[in-house]
């Protein structure tokens, strides 16, 4: 084994992705997060292409599957209720609108957690505090005030991390808001959610509200989304978040009313900006980023996990290849990833504009160009090549 000491924070989904590669190339890998243990539910998440070939060299394919919300499809419908348009998940080979890994972020964590908990040292309830790295090593100490030494210290701590606010800079640096807010919560099935998805979008003003199914058939998954220039509401204060939405939802159609009146007493509402994270290098020293904390390409993307999988395994393959050595793994891995990122963050931004609300009697805007879309679709799916990494070490159990 290498003995490399390697810090993961954030225990989401690349956070523990990349602890399960760290420790199959011999590192030693301890995961701090601030939440008191993992957190539940949250929206549903999609492995498409590349990344579909990460979970089954990780030998979790059936693991991951067993856990999804087995989504057969989606439909769009106009404020009655009527059937617009339909998406099955086999469209596509299963990469199509609805993937056929589909899987709510809360239960792959788990799954994630569960296949790494006996070989990674995992620490709930603390955070990084302070920092500072020499050309040996970094010192952490911890918000409980403990002090350790690490060789390598990664952020996989989200879209806000803290992290990289430290190391980095301040967030406002490198957020790029979209123009758009996201909200998603657990309600009662109380609305005849049954395996298909259901998205509703107000044209005029750029506003949805949609249901998808969960694998309790007594519960479904609500989501909304609103157009704001500007985002003013704590990340962290809840309750400020549910009442923004209620002021945004006022006066939408369709089932909007009777979701909303359940937002109240959900137990995992989440509301944030729609926002990618762009920079111009996701390493700076023996600290690098992972996950939405370096390359976030929004939900709107369909791509972010994918993203943190695959950059999981190319970050510790890459650091393995270089036998530890920070400046050139770091290069190794922002090389392979980086034209993915951006293809998966161009897709984000497109599909924002799809959304956009339309003035009245506004022209048709041009119709895409559908061989350069499908290529860029593609790109932000397929295109990243994996090395096998042969001949480094691969402890898999």
């Amino acid at each position: 084994m290498s003995g490399t000491k390697v810090l993961v924070a954030g225990a989401s989904i690349a956070g523990p992705a990349l602890a399960h590669w760290l420790r199959r190339r011999g590192a030693e890998v301890t995961v701090v997060e601030r939440a008191p243990g993992l957190r539940p539910g949250g929206q549903a998440v999609d492995a498409r292409g590349v990344a579909k070939e990460v979970i089954e060299r990780m030998g979790l394919t059936e693991a991951v599957r067993a856990a999804c919300t087995d989504t057969a499809g989606a439909y769009t419908v106009d404020a009655d209720g009527t059937v617009l348009e339909t998406y099955r998940a086999d469209d596509d080979g299963g990469d199509g609108f609805i993937a056929d890994i589909e899987i709510l972020r809360g239960d792959l964590s788990q799954v994630l957690y569960d296949d790494t908990r006996d070989g990674v040292e995992y620490v709930f309830g603390d955070r990084i505090a302070e920092l500072t790295q020499d050309a040996d090593g970094v010192g952490v100490t911890f918000a409980s005030g403990g002090r350790r030494r690490f060789d390598l210290v990664i952020g996989a701590d989200g879209l806000h991390s803290a992290l990289r606010s430290m190391v980095f800079g301040p967030r406002e640096r490198y957020l790029r808001h979209l123009g758009l807010v996201l909200a998603f919560c657990t309600v009662p099935n109380e609305f005849g959610v049954d395996g298909w998805m259901i998205d509703y979008q107000d044209q005029v003003t750029g506003r949805s509200a949609g249901l998808r199914p969960l694998k309790d058939a007594t519960k479904a998954m609500a989501m909304f989304s609103f157009p704001a220039a500007g985002f003013d509401v704590d990340h962290r204060d809840v309750e400020g978040q549910k009442r923004l939405l209620r002021e945004q939802a006022e006066g939408l159609g369709w089932l909007a009313p009777r979701i909303l009146a359940h937002v109240d007493d959900s137990p995992d509402f989440y509301l944030d900006q729609v926002a990618q994270v762009v920079m111009d290098r996701w390493s700076a020293g023996r600290v690098g980023l992972i996950g939405d904390a370096a390359f976030s390409s929004s939900p709107m993307s369909g791509g972010g996990t994918g993203l943190a999988l695959v950059g999981a395994y190319l970050l510790a393959g890459e650091l393995a290849a270089a036998g530890w050595d920070p400046e050139a793994g770091f290069a190794g891995y922002e090389q392979r990833m980086r034209p993915f990122v951006e293809a998966n963050q161009e897709i984000g931004r497109m599909h924002v504009e799809s959304r956009a609300a339309q003035e009245p009697g506004a022209e048709p805007g041009p119709e895409p160009d559908m061989d350069a879309l499908m290529a860029l679709v593609d790109r932000a799916i397929n295109g990243v090549d994996l090395p096998d990494y042969a001949g480094l070490p691969d402890l898999k159990a």
